[in-house]
């Protein structure tokens, strides 16, 4: 594929070009003849390459439409290939995939500016998918893989710990990418559980409730659950006191079980 336009600054464009590091993503994502594979954001085709020589389906989906139009030229002989010139946050995903019986794997090197949302979207289509190896900004991946009560443990970590394995693979540094970044970035794999990890009642709930404890970090919990509007305050004190959780606490501090716990005694109360 043509390297000859420059890469938009505007579409967080940093294209993977270390051969050794596509390599161990390849290796990272088990890619076989049986596999069906979601490339999210292909760019100019690095990794898109070594996927389709081992793939028995892939899908691409490229927001860039000159990228995407290259990639269609590209692969207009092979069938085991589809391009998709779309956003990824549009595209009605279940449509897209249709089914897969041993699941799709999703492989990708995320643009920084819309990974968090990349990811909340992955989260809510969890059941399309058996292995996820996303290229994230490391300060993203650290969050992902944090542990409670560390700086880096976010809403990120536990709504996505609910329902995955998460694991960092790969540390990669900013001269593996043209144009490089200013920052560092990892490869982090995901292994979507049959259950949730916890019992949390509505999970809704359970967003509401993590959301609202990491909404104003310096505030303690029992304040930023009030302030989400969760319940009073003095259900709030009530709920706490039942789950034995000091309200004095921040919510970095909080186990996913223990947000759990409150999350299904809130469920109880909205019921």
């Amino acid at each position: 594929m043509s390297a000859a336009r420059r890469p938009l600054k505007s579409l967080g464009q940093n294209f993977l070009v270390d051969g050794n590091i596509i390599d161990r993503i390849i290796r990272c994502a088990d890619i076989g003849p049986a596999d069906s594979v979601l490339e999210i954001g292909p760019g100019r085709g690095a990794l898109t390459g070594r996927l389709a020589q081992r793939a028995g389906r892939l899908l691409l989906v490229e927001y860039d439409h000159a990228l995407a139009a290259a990639l269609k030229e590209q692969y207009r002989d092979e069938p085991r290939v589809t391009v998709v010139d779309g956003d990824i946050l549009a595209v009605d995903l279940a449509a897209l995939l249709g089914d897969a019986p041993a699941g799709w794997k999703v492989v990708a090197n995320l643009p920084y500016n819309i990974s968090s949302p990349v990811l909340f979207r992955l989260l809510d289509c969890r059941t399309l998918f058996s292995r996820l190896v996303l290229m994230l900004q490391r300060e993203v991946g650290e969050r992902l893989v944090a542990s409670a009560g560390c700086a880096d443990y976010g809403v990120t970590t536990a709504l996505l710990g609910l329902w995955f394995d998460m694991r960092r693979e790969i540390s990669v540094p900013p001269g593996c990418f043209h144009p490089r970044p200013k920052v560092d970035s990892v490869v982090v794999s995901f292994v979507p559980l049959a259950e949730p990890r916890v019992e949390v009642g509505s999970e809704e709930t359970f967003r509401r409730v993590v959301k609202g404890a990491f909404a104003m970090r310096r505030k303690t919990l029992a304040n930023c659950l009030k302030g989400a509007g969760l319940a009073s305050a003095d259900e709030i004190g009530a709920i706490l006191d039942a789950c034995g959780i000091d309200g004095q606490r921040r919510g970095e501090t909080l186990s996913l079980e223990e947000f759990a716990a409150l999350s299904r005694r809130l469920t109880g109360l909205q019921t």
